[in-house]
């Protein structure tokens, strides 16, 4: 049986796919590490951009890419857990 979030599927949704970057959806959703982790790629890229390395900028980057759409990929399809191990559920979804 899936415990389901009491965090909004919407709002978790929306802050992945508009501030996905930042690390903005997993606060919300009590998943701090993750959070920080994703802000710490973010000030990284932006960093390695300011500072004229943009290969290194590119990888943060890529990285940030890559884990912001895994992240939103499962939010959209039902998978996606919060802080407290409760699946984050879609509207209309089922538990078994």
């Amino acid at each position: 049986m899936i415990s389901r979030s009491d965090k909004s599927y919407i709002v978790a949704v929306s802050l992945s796919g508009i501030f996905g970057y930042f690390g903005i959806q997993h606060f919300y959703l009590g998943r701090y590490i993750e959070g920080c982790i994703d802000i710490l790629l973010t000030i990284g890229w932006i960093y390695y951009f300011v500072v004229g390395q943009p290969l290194i900028a590119i990888i943060y980057l890529g990285i940030d890419l890559i884990h912001t759409l895994i992240t939103t990929v499962l939010l959209l399809t039902g998978s996606f857990k919060d802080g407290k191990g409760r699946t984050v559920c879609y509207p209309g979804q089922t538990t078994k």
